[in-house]
């Protein structure tokens, strides 16, 4: 069989712990920053986890990744 290819920008937006979760970062942190509250862009900064039903959707990009 032949080698799977990772997607490599879905690589290096998205991180897989050892426990086999999905690290990503929020969105709007780019740019139109004056008009969003210090709290907003503080809450901003932190790295999420992605929702166990999407998943499913890191399958194929990911392949050696699970």
């Amino acid at each position: 069989m032949y080698k799977l290819k990772t997607n490599q920008s879905t690589a290096k937006r998205f991180k897989v712990t050892s426990n086999s979760k999905i690290l990503k970062r929020k969105s709007c942190k780019s740019h139109l920053l004056q008009k969003k509250s210090s709290k907003r862009k503080r809450k901003l900064r932190k790295i999420s986890i992605v929702h166990c039903f999407d998943k499913g959707n890191f399958i194929n990009n990911l392949p050696y990744f699970n």
